[in-house]
């Protein structure tokens, strides 16, 4: 502990001493990320041959002409045959969604390549030589020694922290001409640089989307979502007039959405009382083992005594014996008894009675069936929303593209999504409920990004032992008694638990997503990603930056200050982030080294999976153990754009290799981890069509437009007034390359080019000016197969609700899942069916029972994987 001075304010509380953890503390964050993700990569390693069912599901189940490669068993072996996988690969076996995915850990991983190369070859040694003279503020303060400094110097490097002295008594030197001009030249330099690589990669997602949808033919690519149907023409054959007199082409389907509210209810309320049945059966099955195996096992031994009694006896008696073994279990199984269920009734439910479970469960799915038949021949209230399926793509996209009616907010054509990705309670919802849920939510967001500062702000006061000298005392003193323990405490714990907020509150983020009446599931994926990005940039960058800052201001203090004079915010700003680098090199480290491999083991798979096979009772429940896990874009895709906005910020200043270096590790091993989760174990069914692209670009901006404003107010803190002031231009220039590309790139990321769609002649094909006639032939288009991912898992569907025409499904009883009711078809205009089946379960297979006692397994000796791979 260093001395005080006469004001009793020790020497590691002064200045920067007060914040900023240094070298042990980045030291002992390498050691725990690396701990935890060699760990956690070894068991991968060991696991993935052997629970193939979970680290190769998607694999497992998809269509064999896709052709992806069988990754090798052994230890590494994986990882080259992993790499050799091609782009064409990833699009023919995970679709656009996937590829743009891969393609921002692609881009981020050479972008940040090549400024690593800069920042050690010309950042580094300008640091190491120019920052030697220290600037200190009049009191004298030490600066701050970190391992982030040391990387870059041998020396501790100081600023001027005190606000007051900077902006009373700047330096008369005017810094802009000196080495400080290399921050300005590399801001601008490194800006151009990651906006030429954005603006590359966007073109290159655009000719592959236009190429990869051109190819195909879906029915979602040929149907258009019309909303703001007048009442006058709220009918399928009107609407199918109405369209056809546009002249763009023929319509060959509508699908009128409808108040649809009462069928959808009963099909959930059924689904309810089939799985209750389903537990029912398995309940009362269980007890057949039972009483076999304590039958079994009394015959056992009556034989044995039999045996010791009499000897070998004759055969006679050993077959009588055998034929009343069998009379003796049937009248053991005829007398168990059937599971009960109580029922409460009377006034106030007071009374009640018990009943035959199978019985009761029997008759309600037996009348809900008979209430839905009746409901699927009902005429319901048509609303203002359809779905209009064209004969061609490119009448389709002449649609989407052109505005239809002289009315604003009448008639308006949007593109459809999938049918498997409508939510189609949301599409007869009224206009006015779903905009109040959207802004409901959008306000109940806001201020719990508001209420989460709180927990945030004392997190980041843990950075410093000043504050927990002023909370205890006595725990400050230990910890600086114990360098590692206040290591971690003052940096890895805080670190750590930022991290496990992250993986814990986007799926908050998630559910109000999906309670905010989109009408897709791809438009709740997008609008995830964009939720969580805001929460983790302004719990984890913007209120650490502030709330953490060198002086240990209170955060609404900096506000209110900054509301007089904006350059305190400034001031502040730059000494936080300067301040804060091994926090963020912390938080990276673990993200990457740390986390990263644990997502690859699906370690949360593996915890959930114990927890819900001890709650699984029924062979569905076992059946939905073995699915694959499902990856969600707007859990991964906010974390990745957060850590590329924190090397951005400290790509320039002193340190800037160990980040950007850390920045390399993090995107490639964030690329092979996703790589192998998309293409081999986890499920993406949502289909965006790339449509998180635009969304990326737009925080790649944001993160540009931070690392301006904290170059700026670095140069300022330092007094280089002039260089800070060449920066602003670079931010106006900045905004408008961001609505320049929206205008270019925009509509390209969002519809299919008429040029794009190949018919099977095109008289213009061989014109096309962005092609070199030399390569027409050699450059075809992208190597596929007969049939894209998206046309094999729409083929056969329709726009139409499942509630209406998907076949009512028997109890799941035994192992082997029951063929649906037979049902007769209706006259009636929903195309429903109907039929008179009986509940009778279905006769048991040889191995029907072993789904009840099946035992804890992920691994190919699944109950569910005895028979191979069709019953799943």
């Amino acid at each position: 502990m260093g001395s005080d001075d006469d004001d009793g304010v020790p020497d590691y509380c002064k200045g920067e001493n007060a914040a900023a953890p240094g070298s042990k503390d980045i030291f002992v964050q390498l050691v725990i990320s690396l701990a935890l993700g060699i760990s956690a990569f070894v068991a991968f390693c060991i696991l993935r041959p052997r629970w193939k069912t979970l680290y190769a599901a998607r694999k497992r189940q998809s269509d064999p002409k896709i052709a992806l490669p069988a990754l090798p068993d052994s230890f590494l072996g994986w990882i080259p045959a992993l790499y050799r996988i091609t782009e064409e690969q990833v699009l023919a076996s995970a679709g656009l969604d996937a590829f743009v995915f891969l393609s921002f850990f692609k881009m981020s991983l050479r972008l940040f390549a090549v400024m690593l190369f800069f920042a050690a070859v010309v950042l580094l040694p300008i640091h190491k030589t120019f920052d030697a003279d220290p600037i200190n503020p009049p009191d004298g303060s030490p600066g701050n020694t970190s391992f982030y400094m040391e990387f870059a110097q041998s020396y501790p490097l100081r600023y001027p922290v005190d606000l007051e002295y900077t902006l009373a008594d700047p330096d008369p030197e005017d810094k802009s001409l000196t080495y400080l001009s290399s921050y300005l030249i590399f801001t601008w330099f490194f800006t151009f640089l990651t906006l030429y690589f954005m603006n590359s990669e966007t073109s290159k997602v655009v000719r592959i989307r236009q190429d990869y949808l051109g190819t195909q033919s879906t029915i979602t690519d040929r149907t258009f979502r019309l909303t703001g149907i007048p009442q006058d023409i709220r009918s399928e054959e009107k609407i199918k007039e109405f369209v056809e007199n546009l002249e763009i082409g023929h319509v060959r389907s509508v699908t009128l959405c409808r108040n649809w509210a009462e069928i959808d209810a009963l099909m959930a309320e059924r689904q309810v009382i089939l799985r209750k049945l389903e537990e029912a059966w398995s309940a009362y099955l269980a007890r057949d083992i039972a009483a076999e195996a304590v039958y079994n096992s009394r015959q056992r031994q009556e034989g044995d005594d039999t045996l010791e009694g009499s000897g070998n006896g004759d055969e006679e008696s050993q077959e009588s014996r055998r034929l009343l073994a069998g009379d003796g279990l049937q009248h053991l199984i005829s007398e168990r008894e059937r599971p009960k269920i109580r029922l409460r009734f009377g006034f106030f439910k007071l009374r009640s009675k018990k009943t035959d479970a199978l019985d009761y469960y029997e008759e309600k799915l037996r009348r809900i069936d008979d209430k839905i038949r009746t409901a699927r021949r009902k005429e319901y209230t048509p609303t203002d929303t359809a779905f209009v399926t064209m004969d061609s793509i490119a009448a389709c996209q002449m649609a989407v593209q052109a505005t239809v009616d002289p009315r604003p907010g009448q008639l308006l054509s949007k593109p459809a999504p999938a049918p498997s990705d409508v939510i189609w309670r949301n599409t007869y919802a009224p206009l006015y409920k779903r905009r109040l849920q959207s802004w409901a939510v959008t306000i109940f967001i806001t201020f719990l990004s508001i209420l989460w500062f709180f927990p945030v702000a004392v997190l980041a006061q843990l950075l410093s032992i000043c504050n927990i000298e002023k909370v205890a005392p006595a725990i400050a003193r230990t910890l600086l008694d114990h360098d590692v323990t206040r290591a971690f405490v003052q940096t890895g714990l805080p670190t750590l638990v930022v991290s496990l907020l992250n993986v814990l509150v986007p799926y908050l983020y998630d559910y109000l997503s999906n309670i905010q009446g989109m009408v897709s599931q791809g438009d709740v994926e997008l609008s995830t990603i964009s939720k969580n990005f805001f929460f983790i940039f302004f719990n984890i960058f913007v209120v650490y930056a502030v709330s953490g800052s060198a002086a240990l201001a209170d955060f609404w203090t900096i506000i209110t200050k900054s509301l007089v004079d904006t350059r305190t915010i400034a001031m502040k700003l730059a000494g936080s982030i300067q301040n804060l680098n091994n926090f963020y090199l912390n938080f990276i480290m673990l993200q990457g080294f740390g986390l990263f491999p644990f997502k690859l083991l699906q370690f949360g798979s593996i915890t959930l999976y114990a927890i819900y096979r001890m709650g699984a009772k029924t062979p569905r429940d076992f059946a939905e153990l073995v699915q694959p896990s499902l990856f969600n874009y707007g859990l991964y895709l906010p974390t990745a754009l957060l850590v590329f906005i924190l090397c951005l910020v400290y790509s320039v200043l002193p340190g800037a290799p160990i980040v950007l270096l850390l920045g390399v590790c993090y995107f490639a091993l964030g690329y092979f981890v996703h790589k192998y989760q998309l293409l081999y174990s986890m499920d993406q069914p949502q289909h965006a069509t790339g449509g998180a692209w635009p969304i990326i670009c737009g925080r790649i901006v944001v993160g540009l437009v931070a690392f301006q404003i904290v170059m700026i107010a670095v140069l300022v803190l330092r007094t280089a007034f002039i260089a800070a002031g060449f920066i602003v231009p670079l931010v106006v220039l900045t905004f408008w390359y961001n609505s320049y590309s929206r205008r270019r790139f925009t509509p390209l990321t969002r519809f299919i080019a008429l040029r794009s769609i190949k018919r099977a002649s095109d008289p213009g094909s061989e014109s096309r000016p962005d092609r070199d006639p030399s390569q027409v032939q050699q450059q075809t288009r992208l190597t596929r197969r007969t049939s894209t991912i998206d046309e094999d898992r729409e083929k056969g569907m329709k726009f139409v609700n499942p509630s209406l025409i998907s076949p009512l499904e028997r109890p799941w009883i035994y192992q082997d899942p029951p063929p649906p009711l037979d049902e007769s078809p209706l006259d009636s205009n929903t195309g429903s069916v109907s039929g008179n089946e009986s509940l009778a379960p279905m006769p048991r297979s040889n191995n029907g029972l072993g789904s009840v006692a099946s035992s804890f397994s992920l691994g190919d000796t699944h109950v569910w994987r005895d028979n191979g791979d069709n019953n799943v």
